[in-house]
């Protein structure tokens, strides 16, 4: 992680509105809705900050429910006989574009993986879900093996014994 870089809940102190990733839906989002939503317990938002007030980046996190006739049928056969299984959302995941080239997206991903791991011990979560904004997130995504949905191509998922690998693998 950069130096003095630290993520912690958004707060009143970080300046929302002076944050661009060149991505509307993200720069607005984190403007306009982000505090509401996590005032109202809709999403937990995280911000990633060399300084308690400018916002490098920044990821939501909520609960989500997924339908196993969406997922790929070799893997929803193998989990249960219920319509749905507990899933972890990374709803928005951005950085700021004055803050290229240092792997921001990278630490922010990590992180989010990392919570959602640690969370999965007291809220059940069978896997990591994300919505890609576009081919190039896709992309990204894809390179930390998450697995697109059958017919949601921008839907990807991870299941959470993935993310338990990637971070017991070198322990």
């Amino acid at each position: 992680m950069p130096n003095n870089f630290k993520i912690e809940p958004l707060g009143k102190n970080h300046d929302r509105a002076a944050f661009s990733c060149g991505k509307d839906p993200l720069d607005q989002y984190l403007k306009n809705l982000a505090g509401q939503a996590a005032e109202k317990n809709l999403a937990a938002v995280f911000i990633f900050t060399p300084d308690g007030k400018r916002i490098a980046g920044y990821y939501t996190l909520s609960s989500h429910a997924v339908k196993l006739d969406e997922i790929p049928e070799e893997i929803a056969k193998k989990l249960t006989r219920m319509q749905e299984v507990p899933a972890t959302l990374i709803g928005r995941l951005a950085r700021s574009i004055d803050y290229r080239g240092l792997g921001i997206g990278e630490i922010l991903l990590v992180d989010a993986l990392k919570k959602t791991l640690q969370n999965t011990a007291h809220v059940a979560s069978w896997a990591v879900i994300v919505d890609a904004k576009d081919q190039e997130a896709g992309e990204f995504y894809k390179r930390y093996g998450f697995l697109p949905f059958p017919n949601k191509p921008n839907r990807l998922l991870l299941p959470m014994k993935s993310v338990q690998k990637m971070f017991t693998q070198g322990s």
